[in-house]
């Protein structure tokens, strides 16, 4: 049985929500952040929300964006190597992580704080978004069963 597609079936919700990942984009490289830092956070939460269609989507970009493909394997254990992830890198994981699993010993504000060394207020802000954005399409992926695109 074939589930129903809400991003198909639903035009009127999905375009926004695409526009909204577009502005997002072009707000967030306008502040100084790279396409590598935005793929990077997009794939760990995809990543940790299980979303293969992101994950197929979301990789190849953060190939694209110049990321290495062996520390893109190494992105599920960042917590467990001092190297060859750069503070930037670390802290965008960690905000991502801090906004997707909805674990209350997770200290949001404090994370925030420790972004403050590396990223501007205006950049924390559109690295929220961005982690905001993916999940809700993770979300709508995983609702509607979406493929792999690239298999």
């Amino acid at each position: 049985m074939t589930r129903f597609d809400i991003s198909r079936n639903f035009p009127e919700m999905q375009k926004p929500l695409n526009r909204a990942a577009m502005d997002s984009r072009k707000v967030a490289n306008s502040y100084g952040l790279s396409d590598e830092i935005l793929e990077l956070v997009n794939v760990r939460v995809s990543q940790i929300n299980g979303c293969v269609a992101c994950m197929s989507a979301h990789v190849p970009a953060l190939r694209d964006a110049g990321m290495k493909q062996e520390l893109i394997d190494l992105i599920p254990v960042w917590r467990d190597l001092e190297a060859p992830f750069t503070p930037e890198q670390r802290i965008a994981l960690e905000l991502a992580e801090a906004l997707t699993i909805m674990d209350h010993k997770i200290e949001r504000d404090m994370v925030v704080d420790e972004a403050r060394d590396y990223y501007t207020e205006e950049q924390i802000g559109a690295l929220q978004w961005t982690i905001i954005l993916i999940n809700a399409f993770n979300r709508i992926s995983i609702a509607s069963a979406h493929k792999p695109t690239n298999l």
